[in-house]
C-alpha cells in the first residue's frame, strides 16, 4: 500500500479556505449582495464588440475568482487566465470569490441554495455593470461551477459550461477514485476495500446519516476525502449535489448553450456517448487539460500529481479556436 499513500484526488468539493487574491491593476474590483445580502468581492475586465458579457463560476473547494487553488502544487490562476482571452475576443466578464474564500466561519451558508444563489446574483450585478450595458448575458462555469451554473434556471442568455462532469458528481468521485487507485498500482484486494469503504460514506451521506470511520487498510487520500465530503458545514451541500443529473438539466436549459472539455482532462472528461436527441453544442479541445491548458502528454499515463503540474501560470493555454467559432455564432 506504500504507493497508495501517495494518491492524490482531484475533485476537492471541501477544504480550507484560500485567501481571497488582489486582482490585476487592469482589472476593476466590485463588491455587490449574493445570497441572502452576503458579501461577494469580484473582479470586471472590460471588453470589446461582442454582443455578450461573461459571468464566471469558478470549479470545486478553495477555488478563488482567478481559479486559484492552494490544493495545487503550482500558482494556477486559471480563470484570470481565461477572462483574459475572453477579453481578446471581446467579452468582458466578472468572476467573484465564491461566499467560503477567506471565511473561517463554521457557521457560514455554504449550501446549494447559497451558492446558486451567489450565482444568480452576480448575474444580476453584471447586468447593472457599465462594461455589460447594452449586452446580452453569458454564463460561464467551470467543473462543479458547471453544475451549479445548471441550476440558475436559465437567467443568463447563453451558458458555456466548461469540463463539466459527464455523470453525477456521487459517480464522478467513484470514477475518479477507482482510477487513481488503477494509476498508483492498487492491488485487486486494496481496489476493493477502498473502493467499498467510499461507497459507504457516500451511501451515509445520501441518508443523512454519519459516515463510517475509515479502516486503517483504507489510503490515507480516500480516508482526507471522506473526512472532507462529511465535514458538518458543507455535509448538506454534497448530499444536494451527489446525484444531480448534468443532462437532464442540461436540456432543460432555454437558451443557447455549449459544452466543452479537454481531450487531455482526468478530473473530468466527455462522454463516450452523448445523451440522444441532446439540444447544446459539443465541444472538445485537443490537447487540453481540466483547466483548459496546453497538455501534450498521453493521457493514459498521468496521474492526478503528475496532471497538477500543468495547471500553473507557465502553462499556456491550449488552443482554443473551437471555443471561439462558437463565440462568434453567439448573437
Amino acid at each position: 500500500m506504500n504507493r497508495l499513500t501517495r494518491l492524490t484526488l482531484l475533485l476537492p468539493l471541501v477544504a480550507l479556505p484560500a485567501q481571497a487574491q488582489v486582482a490585476p491593476a487592469s482589472d476593476r474590483v466590485i463588491t455587490f449582495s449574493g445570497f441572502n445580502a452576503f458579501p461577494l468581492k469580484g473582479s470586471v475586465k472590460a471588453g470589446g464588440d461582442h454582443p455578450y458579457f461573461a459571468v464566471m463560476v469558478a470549479g470545486s473547494g478553495p477555488t478563488d475568482r482567478d481559479w486559484s487553488n492552494p490544493l495545487l502544487p503550482v500558482p494556477s490562476h486559471g480563470g484570470r487566465d481565461l477572462a483574459a482571452w475572453l477579453q481578446g475576443q471581446g467579452i468582458g466578464s466578472v468572476r467573484y470569490d465564491k461566499r467560503f474564500i477567506g471565511s473561517k466561519d463554521p457557521k457560514l451558508d455554504i449550501s446549494l441554495d447559497a451558492q446558486v444563489g451567489d450565482i444568480q446574483a452576480a448575474m444580476r450585478a453584471a447586468r447593472a455593470l457599465p462594461e455589460a450595458k447594452g449586452r446580452k448575458l453569458l454564463l460561464v462555469g467551470h467543473s462543479e461551477g458547471a453544475l451549479l451554473s445548471l441550476l440558475t434556471g436559465g437567467g443568463a442568455d447563453a451558458v458555456l459550461l466548461l469540463a463539466m462532469p459527464g455523470t453525477s458528481m456521487g459517480k464522478l468521485i467513484r470514477a475518479q477514485v477507482k482510477g487513481q487507485l488503477d494509476a498508483a498500482g492498487a492491488p485487486a484486494e486494496a481496489s476493493a476495500v477502498n473502493l467499498a469503504f467510499l461507497d459507504a460514506v457516500l451511501d451515509a451521506l445520501r441518508k443523512n446519516q454519519e459516515p463510517p470511520k475509515a479502516p486503517a487498510n483504507v489510503a490515507p487520500g480516500i480516508a482526507a476525502l471522506a473526512r472532507g465530503l462529511a465535514r458538518p458545514e458543507s455535509r448538506g451541500f454534497v448530499r444536494d449535489l451527489l446525484d444531480l443529473d448534468p443532462w437532464g438539466a442540461a436540456q432543460r436549459l432555454p437558451v443557447p448553450f455549449a459544452v466543452a472539455w479537454g481531450d487531455r482532462d482526468i478530473q473530468t472528461w466527455k462522454p463516450d456517448l452523448m445523451p440522444p436527441d441532446f439540444k447544446g453544442t459539443v465541444i472538445e479541445i485537443p490537447e487540453a487539460n481540466h483547466l483548459f491548458k496546453r497538455e501534450t502528454r498521453d493521457k493514459a499515463g498521468l496521474s492526478g500529481v503528475a496532471a497538477a503540474t500543468a495547471y500553473g501560470d507557465n502553462t499556456p493555454l491550449a488552443d482554443l479556436t473551437p471555443l471561439a467559432e462558437w463565440l462568434k455564432g453567439l448573437k
